[in-house]
Order: C-alpha cells, then sequence, then structure tokens
C-alpha cells in the first residue's frame, strides 16, 4: 500500500485517526487557577451536540488551515455590544490557542456598537480563575486579561469590530450572537464567516441566578474553544506527518 499524505485524507479521517500529544504536556502554559478550570472544561467536551460539533469542525479546519498558510490567523468575535459572549470567546480561544500549543492564533473582539465590558463578564472571567484588573477608570474601562505567565495580557474592552485596534482585514468574523449575524450581513475585510450564536446571559441580570447564569454561559463558550482548538492541533499534527494505512 503506498504511503499518503495526511493532508489528502478526509478532514474527519484525520481528526479521527491520530492522538493528540497537547492532551499530554509536562506543564501547562496558563496560570495555574486555571488549572481546574480547564479539566472541567475537558469533562464538558462530551456534552457538546454532534450538530453543533459540524460547525466547529469546519471552523477547526479553516484555523489549521491558515496556520500552514499563514504566520497569524486572526479570529475576530463579533456581538451586538462587545460587552458579554464576544469577550468569553476571545478569550477562551486565545487561551485554548496557548493551551494546545497553536502559537499563529491572535484572537480580537468587537461589536456592531461600543458600550462597556460588562462587570458581571469580567466577575465570570474571575471566578473561572484569570487574572483580570482594570488598568483605566472611565464608562469604558480597559481590562487587563491574564492567561499564561508567558504571553501578555489580553485587553477588553468594548469597540466597535473595525475599531484601529482591530485588523482590517484578512480575519474570520465568528459572530456570538444572532442579532450581529442578521443585522450584520457584511463584516467588511473578513475572509470566512461562522455563526456561532449563544444565549445572552444578560437574561439574568439582576437576577439571583445571575452568576450562575455568567458561569454556565462562560463555560459553554471556553468548552466550545478548547474543542475547536483541539480539533485544529489534531489536523496540524496530521498535516505534517505521513499516515501508512494498516493491512
Amino acid at each position: 500500500m503506498p504511503i499518503l499524505k495526511s493532508a489528502l485524507l478526509p478532514l474527519f479521517v484525520i481528526m479521527s485517526s491520530l492522538p493528540l500529544h497537547a492532551e499530554n504536556h509536562v506543564s501547562s502554559p496558563l496560570i495555574d487557577p486555571l488549572d481546574k478550570y480547564v479539566e472541567l472544561i475537558k469533562a464538558e467536551k462530551k456534552h457538546i451536540p454532534e450538530q453543533r460539533k459540524k460547525v466547529l469542525n469546519d471552523f477547526a479546519a479553516f484555523i489549521a488551515r491558515q496556520c500552514r498558510e499563514r504566520d497569524s490567523v486572526n479570529l475576530m468575535f463579533i456581538c451586538t455590544h462587545n460587552s458579554r459572549r464576544s469577550h468569553m470567546a476571545q478569550i477562551s480561544a486565545q487561551t485554548a490557542a496557548a493551551f494546545y500549543g497553536i502559537p499563529n492564533v491572535q484572537t480580537y473582539s468587537g461589536g456592531t456598537e461600543a458600550t462597556a465590558c460588562n462587570i458581571r463578564t469580567v466577575r465570570a472571567l474571575r471566578r473561572a480563575g484569570f487574572s483580570v484588573a482594570a488598568s483605566t477608570e472611565s464608562f469604558n474601562p480597559v481590562y487587563l486579561v491574564q492567561y499564561s505567565e508567558n504571553r501578555p495580557a489580553l485587553k477588553a474592552f468594548s469597540k466597535v469590530y473595525d475599531s484601529s485596534e482591530n485588523p482590517k482585514d484578512g480575519f474570520a468574523a465568528v459572530m456570538t450572537c444572532s442579532d450581529a449575524d442578521q443585522n450584520c450581513p457584511v463584516v467588511s475585510g473578513s475572509i470566512t464567516r461562522v455563526s456561532l450564536p449563544y444565549v445572552d446571559p444578560k437574561v439574568s441580570d439582576d437576577t439571583p441566578s445571575e452568576d450562575r447564569t455568567y458561569d454556565d454561559r462562560l463555560l459553554q463558550i471556553a468548552t466550545e474553544q478548547f474543542y475547536v482548538m483541539e480539533q485544529a492541533r489534531k489536523l496540524l499534527d496530521a498535516m505534517s506527518s505521513e499516515i501508512v494505512p494498516r493491512g
């Protein structure tokens, strides 16, 4: 039987055929308080619906292809106000990329209008184990979010998606809310569009279930972003390997 380059095999075969070394790294690149949260994320992966996995697998395949072709893979997470879900997704995706050793990935977030990174989002991130500190004081403060000891902190503040803080072109537009997905049919400069809507945790603001709702939403988003980066890592490993069919 001839030796086949794994990059030529169907993506679902590649994803399922190779072990993932990144799960076994000797030490995590993340800050220590996130260790327990990552274990929780791993346990939650089995609850991702199969239909959702199809979208996530396509997203992972895009990331892997871009990693092979570009020095930097830019992912922009977009929701209406850039105050809750898009920040959760940006921070989770960057953390997952660091965990699975995909340094090409750079994450950003933005909205169709600017407000502020909601303090409830900040509190949920802190409860998960992220180090979050306000570096400015204003209606729209800039928070510094540390997820790794050896990588720069992420800036979290509300901005429109075409802000000067964000890339102008060559990025994936990841729509994290249905409103932004419907009301922003064209995201200028994007090279692909991914629809990953999440229920807004705002529905529980100022209720007894507020903290639980925000924690659940962050865990759902983080679990899916870790799944995406895990699959992208598998694909990258497969693309640099050769698979010899058995028998």
